[in-house]
């Protein structure tokens, strides 16, 4: 039986969903991915738990993709970009043919690769979609990312509940100070 995820910001695409095993509680910076354990709790999440295994290499692997894709979305340039691509090196797509129609499987030569690689992956479907909808929570204490699928596309906070919340408060407080 796998753990509770203690993470406040879950169920956003694969890639972005890594970047959020960091997060902030009580101006302490968390980490999921410190233990296989953790590991385990985000494969879970991100429905790979039954087709990757949850072990020290797989691990490593997994922290190499969220340190590519963190570079990646702070504005790394091309470094950022080939880590992202060195990453994607470790797979590749197989076209099939199954009963159902035409089909494509990931194939790995190591699957240790194969939860850094499904993130990268998934984030370049992110930016062939809307590259532009990639957001970092606009709180100034907040690490956690999200991808905008709010209508007009001005979402702001990973939580409005959390760190909207706090900013909302924290302006009304100013205000009460300087009057």
């Amino acid at each position: 039986m796998t753990a509770a995820d203690p993470r406040p910001l879950t169920g956003e695409p694969v890639s972005l969903d890594l970047l959020n095993t960091r997060w902030m509680r009580d101006g302490e910076l968390q980490d999921l991915l410190t233990s296989v354990a953790g590991l385990r709790i985000w494969l879970a999440a991100n429905g790979l738990a039954g087709r990757f295994t949850a072990d020290a290499a797989t691990l490593e692997h997994t922290l190499t993709a969220r340190e590519a894709l963190a570079s990646l979305v702070d504005g790394g340039g091309a470094d950022a970009a080939a880590r992202v691509d060195a990453v994607l090196g470790r797979g590749r797509i197989r076209a099939t043919l199954t009963a159902a129609g035409p089909g494509e499987e990931a194939e790995f030569a190591d699957p240790a690769w194969g939860p850094a690689w499904t993130a990268a992956r998934g984030h370049l479907d992110l930016l062939r979609t809307a590259p532009d909808r990639i957001r970092a929570c606009a709180h100034e204490s907040c690490v956690l990312h999200f991808f905008d699928t709010s209508r007009n596309g001005t979402r702001r906070w990973c939580s409005m509940a959390v760190c909207g919340n706090r900013a909302k408060a924290s302006r009304h407080w100013a205000r009460g100070r300087e009057a």
